[in-house]
């Protein structure tokens, strides 16, 4: 992986009690999401099955809304080295996503930021590329102290890789 990419590590995976839906490495019925750092953007490769269908072969909108969260939250942590939480969350739905057709890609970069208030623009597509659903989460983003005392945000070094 060259310079421009960096994998992102997950620093909670196997803390006690750790499960979360989106991006624990441990949950079995979760998305098992993993991030890569490129400059201004955080990047997601995902698979759908068939259990996160809607209709058949259709990918369930929550679970679109679902991803663009999780990548939106891992930007905050990645990207903006704190922590935060969802305080809206607007999807806009294109075209379908079919459980069938191979990976989805997830991009997200930040839009902008008022104060304490971050909005993280995020796309999702398919395997041909094509834009299939876009969303705007806009998180409350707490202070690094916070984000550590209440959170359990890490040092932000344990975000990648050593070496």
């Amino acid at each position: 992986m060259s310079e421009k990419f960096k994998r992102v590590r997950n620093p909670f995976a196997g803390s006690p009690g750790y499960n979360c839906f989106g991006c624990s490495p441990d949950n079995e019925i979760g998305l098992r999401l993993n991030f890569i750092d490129e400059g201004e953007y955080l990047l997601a490769d995902w698979t759908p099955t068939i259990h996160f269908q809607g209709y058949k072969n259709v990918l369930h909108g929550g679970i679109q809304a679902t991803l663009i969260d999780e990548i939106a939250s891992w930007f905050v942590y990645v990207k903006m080295k704190t922590a935060g939480v969802t305080s809206k969350l607007e999807v806009r739905y294109k075209k379908p996503v079919y459980t069938d057709k191979g990976i989805i890609k997830l991009r997200a970069k930040l839009q902008q930021q008022r104060r304490n208030l971050a909005d993280i623009e995020v796309e999702l597509l398919d395997n041909e590329g094509q834009i299939c659903a876009t969303g705007v989460a806009q998180y409350f983003i707490f202070s690094e102290k916070v984000a550590k005392e209440k959170l359990y945000y890490p040092e932000h070094k344990e975000f990648y890789e050593e070496g």
